[in-house]
């Protein structure tokens, strides 16, 4: 079964009620719709009287009958009519709802809902506010492609073999050539400082004249490493540091060198319990 639509085709009916259309043959210089249509086939008509009775729709065509199969518009507010007696005239036509067309600039006009097209060499189409069916986010993505747009269109962004946009992203194996670390500079500390780890693990503090500072240590997270290098100040008095819950070698905890303008490198290291310290003393920065 397929939907035909032909020229000139008309004919009469003086079928009452909501039934199929018994058709009484084609009007002088029209064709019938078994002929032009074909039996089993559907196309769309209309009917219409001197009555204000009018109906459109698609119907299936059969011998000498059309079943009016989906109402498209019709004088009983879309639904069937209940036609009245008299003579009526039925003929193929098409439905404003069901029209396709160009105006006249050469643009496509669809005044109904197109169920399904093929597009070939078509300009302008609003994909970020025209395309239905697309994911949550992704037409505003297609509409404006930044790397934010992007990460709330993906929802697996993070795992193996797909994407990551995570601010702690777990990378397995990667290969990282000629790498730079942020240094984060502390600058002068006092009698104490907590350590955060938050915008580097590579930092550089400076001890105050004559004041020993006690450094806190952070969170001791499986994997967490850093380095400190730690300078006695440029002039007055060298001093020392002590670091709270560090485990140190045999050898013990560092003695911070005691001369003024030197730098000592310590290198820790957690496994999710422990702080485990190790160091390099006596530079000059």
């Amino acid at each position: 079964m397929a939907l035909v639509v032909k020229d000139r085709v008309q004919e009469t009916t003086t079928t009452t009620g909501t039934g199929t259309l018994t058709l009484d043959g084609a009007v002088t210089g029209f064709q019938t719709f078994s002929s032009a249509i074909g039996n089993g086939n559907t196309t769309y008509y209309a009917i219409s009287s001197n009555d204000p009775e009018f109906e459109v729709g698609i119907g299936t065509v059969a011998a000498g009958t059309l079943a009016r199969t989906t109402i498209l518009a019709s004088s009983n507010g879309g639904s069937v009519v209940t036609l009245s007696a008299g003579t009526k005239n039925v003929f193929c036509t098409q439905p404003a709802g069901k029209a396709l067309y160009t105006d006249a600039s050469g643009n496509a006009i669809a005044l109904g809902t197109v169920a399904s097209a093929t597009l070939t060499n078509a300009t302008g189409l609003p994909i970020s506010t025209g395309v239905d069916g697309l994911g949550t986010n992704v037409a505003t993505f297609l509409g404006t492609p930044s790397s934010a747009n992007l990460a709330s269109a993906v929802t697996d962004e993070t795992g193996s073999g797909v994407l990551v946009f995570g601010t702690s992203p777990t990378v397995n194996n990667p290969t990282v050539t000629n790498y730079v670390e942020t240094v984060v500079a502390i600058g002068t500390v006092g009698a104490t400082h907590t350590i955060d780890l938050t915008n580097g693990t590579v930092q550089t503090a400076t001890l105050t004249s004559a004041t020993a500072c006690t450094f806190t240590m952070p969170t001791a997270t499986a994997g967490k490493s850093f380095i400190l290098l730690l300078k006695q100040p440029a002039s007055g008095t060298a001093t020392t540091a002590t670091f709270t819950g560090v485990k140190y070698p045999a050898t013990g905890a560092p003695t911070i060198t005691g001369t003024v303008g030197k730098m000592d490198i310590l290198t820790f290291v957690a496994d999710g319990t422990n702080w485990y310290g190790s160091y390099i003393q006596g530079y000059t920065p």
